[in-house]
């Protein structure tokens, strides 16, 4: 990093005989700082921190030469004098985002917060709508050409220094030198200050087992060949820690992380199919450890550029399969999440996570993904809410959102109604919640005022009994349980079927599938009865039902009443046979005898098909053209063949 590595001395002695008069006595260079000044501190982990507290200790030592200066900045991680009560005279913060050391007092009405994309900062400098007098700046040494890297931080930084009137640059030899747009000259500042010292560090508390639950959700929708974007926090690091097995992702994302360096490492990110910047990773600023500024110093596959160019949603769209992962603090029923403050109360900031959602969804196949604990505040209060708090600044409006994941699942919001939304985010609420969330729904008349609703473990959707089958035709289904949110994807399913196939399975020709029928098959209490769905991937990766089967246990035999039907334009290729195969492996494992059914003497095939599959059949009574059916397992599992579904193939 430094240029000689191996004698700071002859560095220094180098530098000062180069530039002698860049090169003053702190105090005398804090002298050029007026009263009312505004004063940039750089962002993040690259501030500069010795020049921080070199101008703390000169107003220390003179309370009143510096009266009124504001203090502009991202992000502090450390001196923070704006901070202190003892300043309160001579600085006054305003930040463009609340972090743990300016939340206290911007909070208290001692310092300012600007709600503003970050990616519109650099213009409001350069064209003086928020002056900049003094830029406080910290760099690499420079090289044999005077130019110095702002390394770890250029974001807004760059636009600072053209802005400022004066620009002191502390010159750190651990600056790593990093590609892209922070390289500044020599001529371009006004002081120089060196100090070799280690760089503020960043490391998010660890990923627990709720963040890795969130993350395996949102690997899944990460496909090969994305380009992803990334914020900070246990629930972002579990996401990055999930797609170790991902082939070919790019990055172009605001924040550089630890997570994002360890996937380059491995070769899961090559960059090799973005369509901007192709071959590098491309962010604006790291926040991260010793080990990653390493990895970043003098990397010709990464390059750091201006935050208006990272966040412009203009160049992320342009990037093929653009996919922003960001997280928030509340999100209501209709969708609208706040990721900055909560009843007026800040905490966070807008930040570029707007810009990346809003830029995801305009490109060809991105996604917006929105990842976030269920709970807070130890699961007493709940995430998912009926509305956003009076006084929450709304960050994502209902378009911004896409997918929401928390621990419990996967909520696709676009292009749902708000009945369809409530339902969709009710059903990966936490449980203990979801009574709240659904009454209160229903007193705001956002869902249906009869809507059924299983309380407890027994309506716990079962992730773990999602398998893919190939059937004998060779086509690739879903099957899994039925969800409380799948009621319009059955009234599709229903709406298709024939009169023929409608009657063979309910006796009735009826095609007016009212919500409280609907009920009956979405709304389950799963210890008692099951559903399962045949599903198929349409366009747009829309779910679509081709086949349904269920079983409902009796309570005097310890059999199940069994039913299934398929689409008509699925009939023969093999998918009632998987349906009724797995509907028979899930009543074994609980212990179940056998299936109950009420079949039409005219429907010969269903009953071949038990006979083909192995089961014991009797006919205990016949009326009316219908028989009831009863099927024993007995061995009907090595009849069966693909019966027994072993564990791994549900994962």
């Amino acid at each position: 990093m430094a240029l000689y590595p191996d004698d700071t001395g002859s560095e220094l002695d180098e530098m000062k005989k180069r530039w002698k008069k860049k090169f003053w006595p702190e105090n005398a260079i804090f002298e050029g700082i007026h009263p009312g000044d505004r004063i940039f501190v750089g962002t993040g982990c690259g501030e500069p921190q010795h020049l921080v507290g070199a101008l703390k200790r000169f107003v220390e030592m003179r309370p009143n030469s510096l009266l009124g200066a504001e203090m502009i900045h991202v992000w502090t991680l450390g001196i923070a004098p704006c901070a202190e009560e003892k300043f309160r005279e001579n600085f006054r913060l305003n930040s463009f985002f609340v972090g743990s050391r300016s939340r206290a007092a911007i909070n208290r009405g001692d310092a300012d917060y600007t709600p503003i994309f970050l990616s519109e900062v650099p213009a409001l400098f350069r064209k003086g709508t928020i002056p900049i007098d003094v830029a406080l700046i910290q760099t690499s040494p420079p090289d044999g050409h005077g130019l110095m890297s702002l390394g770890i931080s250029v974001d807004i930084v760059k636009a600072a220094v053209e802005a400022a009137r004066i620009v002191i640059a502390q010159i750190n030899p651990q600056m790593p030198r990093i590609h892209g747009d922070g390289f500044i000259s020599v001529d371009d500042v006004d002081y120089m200050v060196f100090c070799d010292e280690p760089l503020l560090e960043y490391q998010d508390p660890m990923s627990g087992e709720i963040a890795q639950r969130i993350g395996r959700y949102v690997a899944r929708l990460v496909e090969d060949g994305s380009t992803i974007q990334v914020g900070y926090g246990s629930v972002p690091n579990a996401v990055l820690s999930n797609l170790a097995g991902k082939k070919h992702l790019g990055v172009h994302s605001e924040l550089f992380t630890d997570g994002l360096a360890d996937l380059m490492k491995s070769g899961v990110v090559d960059n090799s199919r973005k369509t901007v910047d192709r071959g590098k990773a491309v962010a604006s600023f790291c926040m991260g450890m010793e080990d990653t500024y390493q990895f970043l110093d003098d990397n010709p596959l990464v390059e750091f550029r201006s935050i208006d160019y990272t966040n412009s949603p203009l160049i992320i769209a342009k990037n093929r399969g653009m996919t922003a992962i960001n997280s928030c603090i509340e999100i209501d029923l209709s969708g609208q999440a706040t990721a900055e403050s909560l009843a007026g109360a800040h905490y966070s900031g807008i930040g570029g996570q707007a810009d990346f959602m809003r830029g995801s969804v305009l490109a060809r196949g991105g996604k917006s993904i929105l990842a976030l604990p269920s709970t807070a505040d130890g699961g007493r209060a709940s995430r998912i809410v009926p509305a956003l708090r009076p006084g929450s600044g709304v960050t994502l409006s209902r378009g911004d959102v896409h997918y929401v994941v928390t621990e419990y699942g996967i909520a696709y919001l676009h292009a749902k109604n708000v009945r369809e939304r409530a339902m969709d985010l009710i059903s990966i609420a936490h449980p203990d919640h979801r009574p709240w969330l659904i009454e209160e729904a229903k007193r705001l008349n956002l869902i249906y005022p009869d809507q059924a609703f299983v309380p407890g473990e027994a309506g716990i959707y079962p992730e773990n009994l999602e398998i893919r089958r190939t059937t004998k035709s060779g086509l690739s289904i879903l099957l899994r349980p039925v969800k409380i949110t799948d009621e319009p994807l059955l009234k599709e399913f229903f709406h298709l079927l024939s009169d023929e196939s409608l009657y063979s399975r309910f006796m009735t020709a009826r095609k007016e599938l009212s919500h409280r029928w609907l009920q009956d098959f979405s709304v389950i209490d799963y210890s008692k009865k099951m559903v399962i769905l045949a599903v198929e991937d349409g366009k747009g990766g829309r779910e679509t039902i081709v086949g349904i089967g269920q079983y409902g246990i009796t309570g005097e035999t310890h059999m199940a009443e069994v039913a299934y039907v398929v689409r008509d334009d699925y009939h023969r290729r093999g998918v009632g046979r998987e349906i009724l195969s797995y509907l028979t492996y899930l009543a074994k494992k609980q212990g179940l005898l056998g299936f109950v059914a009420e079949v039409l003497s005219t429907n010969a095939r269903i009953f071949r098909m038990f006979q083909k599959m192995g089961f014991t059949l009797e006919k205990v009574w016949e009326e009316d053209g219908v028989y009831e059916m009863r099927a024993h397992f007995g061995d009907v599992g090595e009849a069966g063949g693909n019966v027994e579904i072993e564990e791994s193939e549900r994962d």
